[in-house]
């Protein structure tokens, strides 16, 4: 009974794990062959037979048989007078077959084997899902939302395995319900604890090329290769593209007819703007097109310093730096140079400056009141008194007096 017992729970590990049947009777025999070395001290001359179609379970132990005053071993060795007991056509020389019946080994070393196959068992599931997602770094999969923590939500993919998705790896707008699937990039495997930890990313970049992709067919076709791709996840990402075939205009295809193929990869990625850049060896065709949407007016390269001076009208600055910067940080990474950004003043005309570039130095809710007055730029707000100011706004005298300084200083400086 406790023979069929052990048998029925290996099946259970078998079906629960999904583990081929092989693999589970290599497992099994090894189970067997570590209980018969703990009680015979050696397995040599033991065969365990395994039915991998019906998990039955045979325990053979071999002996020889010898003449009853020359047994020195009785695991290996059999007296001729208790051989000819079981088959009377034996003689000496011969092997005898015996069944051994699991149930000899005793309860407690059973239960043993179970936990060992356990643990066996444990270390398969391990390898498989290790070996499975190791394979896949860089793809994208499907999990569904199974619970939400505060640094990281946990799903599972279709088998059931566990993955997680770090707050760190989610885009700053992604927000996930309980049961929902999402879309991910494998971004690493590793090891903790003797576990292993399948990590997901939304934010990585290979997640915006994967989905670049699936969308385009020229790009899975090698038509088009994606040069690089470098992302503020959730607000803007810029991809280059190069084209081997001249016939086909790699931004173009990227986007598709209005807009149709980049639409859904903005949607996957939160309304993330996507920049599409033509890729080319000349640096400054290449910075020119790294600032998109900025109009540029001239470019000043130092090779050696990996560095350039990007000169633009007064009303292109901020477009080129982009919100908190953004823009300007991705075409850096982008082209490798580092970007300096100055004002294109033509002498003897005069220039305004959008009151939204003084941000860093204004409160929002100042440039806010301004703009509601419509004072919009800094010239608009200089060519009124302070006092005109005042009565027009709800700022404070003080205020006013703190905003023109820091207008004036501007000007001051480009003088």
């Amino acid at each position: 009974m406790a023979s069929i017992n052990l048998i029925d729970s290996f099946q259970e590990f078998k079906d629960a794990e999904n583990i081929d049947r092989p693999t589970l009777m290599k497992v099994l025999e090894d189970v067997f062959k570590t209980l018969l070395r703990k009680k015979y001290v050696t397995d040599e001359n033991f065969d365990v037979i395994v039915n991998d179609q019906t998990g039955d379970l045979e325990i053979f132990r071999r002996r020889e048989i010898v003449e009853d005053d020359m047994v020195e071993d009785e695991n290996l060795q059999v007296p001729y007078t208790e051989a000819i007991k079981i088959e009377p056509d034996y003689s000496v020389g011969e092997e005898l077959y015996e069944e051994v019946d699991v149930r000899n080994f005793g309860r407690r070393a059973i239960l043993a084997a179970k936990q060992t196959l356990a643990a066996r068992i444990n270390d398969l599931k391990k390898n498989n899902l290790l070996k499975k997602y190791a394979d896949r770094v860089g793809d994208i999969i499907s999990g569904e939302v199974y619970q939400i923590w505060k640094k990281e939500i946990l799903l599972l993919d279709d088998e059931g395995n566990e993955l997680i998705m770090p707050k760190s790896e989610q885009i700053p707008t992604d927000f996930f319900k309980k049961g929902e699937a999402v879309r991910a990039v494998v971004k690493k495997v590793e090891m903790r604890n003797n576990s292993p930890v399948i990590v997901l990313s939304r934010t990585h970049a290979s997640f915006l090329e994967k989905l670049l992709e699936i969308e385009v067919p020229e790009i899975m076709d090698g038509l088009i290769v994606i040069r690089k791709i470098v992302r503020e996840p959730g607000e803007r990402a810029k991809v280059a593209v190069e084209s081997y075939d001249d016939r086909i205009d790699p931004v173009g295809a990227c986007v598709g007819m209005k807009g149709s193929r980049i639409h859904g990869i903005v949607r996957e990625l939160r309304n993330e703007n996507i920049d599409i850049i033509n890729f080319t060896n000349n640096v400054q065709l290449l910075l020119q097109r790294s600032l998109t949407p900025a109009r540029i007016n001239k470019i000043e390269l130092n090779n050696e310093n990996m560095s350039a001076d990007v000169y633009l009208d007064p009303d292109q600055v901020s477009l080129a730096i982009g919100k908190k910067g953004v823009n300007i940080k991705l075409a850096q990474e982008l082209t490798g140079y580092s970007i300096d950004v100055y004002r294109d003043v033509k002498d003897d005309v005069d220039y305004d400056i959008d009151l939204d570039e003084f941000a860093d130095e204004i409160e929002p809710w100042i440039i806010d009141e301004l703009k509601r007055v419509g004072c919009d730029t800094a010239l608009s707000v200089l060519e009124l008194s302070a006092d005109e100011l005042v009565r027009r706004t709800d700022l404070e005298e003080e205020t006013i007096r703190d905003v023109r300084r820091v207008l004036e200083a501007e000007f001051n400086e480009e003088q």
